[in-house]
Parts: structure tokens; C-alpha cells; sequence
């Protein structure tokens, strides 16, 4: 089993508190024979008779030594579960849950905005010390 992220719990209260039902802790599919842990599955009703929405979501800290590092990390990782996804969960949207530390000081680099763009990258930004969604990247 791997370890959660140490944002993990303030991540999964930060969605709780915006209205996200935490369906899966981690979110876990098998694929021929391989395990995928996605951090977290949730959902969300937007309306009383509308069907809702479903995420997955990633948290990846950063507290790494290279920020670059890191950031092939998680990108490898996210694009891989999203592959995942379209095949087994297709209405599901996947997000790299980030830090608004680290996306202020690293994620809004021209380069790494660019290479956010031509991947369709999806983020979700929280405050880890109030436990809040400070920003959805689409």
C-alpha cells in the first residue's frame, strides 16, 4: 500500500467543506493485473433530479528537493490515471490537487503554464492550513 500524501486529510476536508461527497479513499482500479491508486474519488449532485459530477483527485505536496522532479512526477502519474479513467470511469474528470504555496511559485512559470496547457491539465488549489479549495484550474 502506498503512503498518502501529506496533504491528504486537508485536501479530502477541504472538498468535503465545498459540498463533495468522498466516494473512494483512494479511488482503486485494476487493469491487467496492475493496481492504480488515485488519492481520492468524489461526487458531487447539482441538482436535486440532475445527475452529479465525479472527480478524482491526485495530491501531489512538492516538498521535494526539485520542484522539476516533482512536477515530471506528478505529470506522468496524472496523465497515465487519466488513461485509466477514460477507459474505466469515463464521466469522471481527474485533478492534480496542489498547494496554493507551490502553484504560486512554481506552477505559474510561463514554461509550466505551457506545459499545463498542452496537456489539459486540470488543478485543484488548496490552502493546507485552512483546509480550503482556493481555486479550480479548468
Amino acid at each position: 500500500m502506498s503512503a498518502k500524501d501529506v496533504f491528504h486529510n486537508a485536501v479530502r476536508l477541504a472538498l468535503e467543506k465545498d459540498g463533495w461527497l468522498i466516494t473512494a479513499d483512494p479511488l482503486i482500479f485494476i487493469v491487467d493485473t496492475i493496481e492504480f491508486r488515485i488519492d481520492l474519488g468524489a461526487e458531487r449532485l447539482l441538482g436535486a433530479e440532475k445527475e452529479g459530477q465525479k472527480i478524482a483527485v491526485e495530491i501531489k505536496s512538492f516538498l521535494g528537493k526539485s520542484a522539476i522532479s516533482e512536477f515530471h512526477t506528478a505529470l506522468g502519474q496524472t496523465l497515465n490515471y487519466r488513461s485509466i479513467l477514460r477507459t474505466e470511469e469515463p464521466d469522471r474528470i481527474l485533478y492534480l490537487a496542489i498547494s496554493y504555496e507551490i502553484y504560486t511559485a512554481f506552477f505559474l512559470k510561463p514554461v509550466i503554464q505551457d506545459i499545463i496547457g498542452e496537456h489539459n491539465l486540470k488543478l485543484l488549489i488548496f490552502e493546507g492550513s485552512k483546509q480550503e479549495i482556493v481555486l479550480w484550474k479548468e
